[in-house]
C-alpha cells in the first residue's frame, strides 16, 4: 500500500540513471529493499542509519528510508524522490514522520513490493519522457494499415528518432515479413507471452530484430500464440519508457490484448480506403475503438472521387481527419526489391509519414490537430 504526502511530481533526477538510496538500521527491512532493488536492476547505495558519504543524500535520484531512519534525517534539506518506508499500517504516527522528512510518499511492505520495484526499476532505466505512442487500424481488410505502420517506423526512424514498431495484430501475417526481415535474429511475441508485471525498456529494445534502423516486435511463423493482456500491457509500457516513438499495428477485432494496447496510444489512425462498403465497415470499427481511444482520426487512402472525398469520408465517420493517402504506384515491385513500405522518401507514403510526424512531434510530444 502507498499513500501520497505531496501531489505527484517528477522526480528530481527525472530522465537520469543513477544508484538508489537505501536508509537503515532494520537488517530484516534492508534485506527485502536489497531484493526489491535486485528486481528492478537497480544496485543501490546503502547507509546504516546515517550518511557516510558526502552528497548522498543530494545525488541520489530516489531515497528509500526506512521508518526507523525517519527521525535522525528531518534536519536534512527538502528535495523530492524521497519515500519513507514501513510496515504497520496502524501505526498513524508514520504520517507526521513522512511530513517532518519531506517524504513523496509512504510505502507499505510487503503490499507495496510492486509499486516500490516500478519505481525503482524507473531509476535503474533513466525514465523521462515516455514514447509518442501511434496506433494503426484498418477500416476494412486489405485497407493498408500494415503498410502504413511499416511506413511511419521507417520514416520516424530516417529522421534520427528511437522507433519501436510492435506488431499487435497476430493474424496479420507479421510485420518483419513486410520489411524484409523474417529470417532477422531477435525474438518474436511468442518469446513474451508469459511476461508478467515489469519488463526492462532496454532488456526488451536489445533483445528485438533491428530492421532500417528500428527495432521490430512481430510474429513468428509458428503456430498462433495467444497474447495474454498482461503481456500486452507489460510489453508496450517497457517499449514506451524507452522514449522516442512506438508504433502499433492493431486489429480491427478488439479483445482484451487489444484493449490493453489501445489504452496505451497517444493518438489511432484509422485507415479507410475511399470506397462507400469500406465506409460502412470502418464505422463498425471506429464506434467499438472509439470507446477505448479518446483520439482517433481518419487516414482516407485515395484516390477520392468528386463524390466522396475524404472531409466527406471523415465526416461520415465522425472523426477528425488525418489526411489523405495518395496512391504509390510501383509499391508491390518496391517491396520484392526489398525496398520496405516508406522507404522512398520522395514517394507518396513516405512524404505523407514525414509530414505526419513534423505535426505529431511538433513540441516534443504534443499531438497537434
Amino acid at each position: 500500500m502507498t499513500a501520497s504526502i505531496t501531489p505527484e511530481r517528477p522526480s528530481a533526477a527525472e530522465g537520469q540513471r543513477g544508484r538508489p538510496l537505501i536508509v537503515t538500521e532494520d537488517e530484516e527491512l534492508l534485506d527485502d529493499l536489497l531484493r526489491l532493488c535486485a528486481a528492478a536492476g537497480a544496485e543501490p547505495e546503502v547507509a546504516h542509519g546515517a550518511l557516510t558519504r558526502r552528497g548522498s543524500w543530494e545525488a541520489a535520484p530516489l531515497i528509500l528510508v526506512g521508518d526507523d531512519a525517519a527521525a535522525h534525517l528531518c534536519d536534512r534539506a527538502r528535495r523530492q524522490g524521497v519515500l519513507l518506508i514501513g510496515r504497520d499500517l496502524d501505526d498513524h504516527g508514520i504520517w507526521q514522520r513522512a511530513v517532518a522528512l519531506g517524504a513523496d510518499n509512504v510505502a507499505f511492505l510487503p503490499d507495496a513490493e510492486m509499486w516500490l520495484v516500478d519505481r525503482i526499476a524507473d531509476v535503474a532505466e533513466g525514465v523521462g519522457r515516455q514514447a509518442l505512442t501511434i496506433g494503426v487500424i484498418g477500416g476494412r481488410g486489405g485497407a493498408g494499415a500494415s503498410t502504413l505502420a511499416c511506413a511511419l517506423a521507417v520514416t520516424a526512424a530516417r529522421s534520427g528518432r528511437r522507433t519501436m514498431l510492435i506488431d499487435g495484430d497476430p493474424l496479420g501475417g507479421g510485420l518483419d515479413v513486410l520489411l524484409g526481415g523474417e529470417g532477422a535474429q531477435g525474438l518474436r511475441w511468442p518469446a513474451f507471452a508469459e511476461s508478467r508485471g515489469r519488463v526492462a525498456g532496454s532488456a526488451l529494445e536489445e533483445s528485438l530484430p533491428e530492421l532500417h534502423s528500428l527495432r521490430v516486435l512481430s510474429w513468428d511463423r509458428g503456430d498462433s500464440v495467444v497474447i495474454p493482456p498482461s503481456a500486452m500491457r507489460a510489453v508496450l509500457a517497457a517499449a514506451r519508457r524507452r522514449g522516442g516513438v512506438v508504433v502499433v499495428d492493431l486489429p480491427r477485432r478488439v479483445d482484451d490484448a487489444a484493449a490493453e494496447a489501445l489504452a496505451q496510444i497517444d493518438l489511432g489512425l484509422l485507415v479507410v480506403p475511399a470506397e462507400l462498403r469500406a465506409v460502412a465497415a470502418a464505422h463498425r470499427v471506429a464506434s467499438t475503438v472509439g470507446m477505448v481511444l479518446r483520439d482517433l482520426r481518419a487516414v482516407v487512402r485515395g484516390p477520392c472521387g468528386p463524390e466522396l472525398g475524404d472531409e466527406e469520408i471523415a465526416g461520415l465517420l465522425g472523426l477528425p481527419l488525418a489526411g489523405q493517402l495518395p496512391p504509390e504506384p510501383g509499391l508491390p515491385e518496391a517491396f520484392e526489391g526489398g525496398e520496405p513500405p516508406g522507404g522512398s522518401p520522395r514517394g507518396p507514403l513516405g512524404r505523407f509519414c514525414a509530414e505526419f510526424w513534423v505535426r505529431a512531434l511538433a513540441d516534443e510530444g504534443g499531438v497537434t490537430a
